[in-house]
């Protein structure tokens, strides 16, 4: 499997694991229908989701990670 596609995939589960919780939280404990639900998800999902970056350096093909409850940005092995 390419890094490319590993990026992808982790920036979609890093996302998904924010955006189902926060999405069933707001479904259950608000009284938001429709899309009023999928907003605030998604933007809490977007904030709180690590961001996962493919890059070619000097040493090869590498993976960077940047979070917010991390500090800095972190190369993914």
């Amino acid at each position: 499997m390419s890094k490319k596609t590993k990026t992808f995939l982790y920036n979609l589960f890093g996302f998904s694991a924010f955006y189902i919780p926060s999405y069933l939280l707001i479904m259950t404990f608000t009284t938001l229908i429709g899309f009023w639900i999928a907003g605030p998800a998604f933007i809490i999902s977007l904030i709180f989701s690590p961001k996962f970056q493919y890059m070619n350096t000097n040493e090869g093909e590498k993976i960077f990670m940047k979070w917010i409850f991390v500090k800095g940005i972190r190369e993914v092995k």
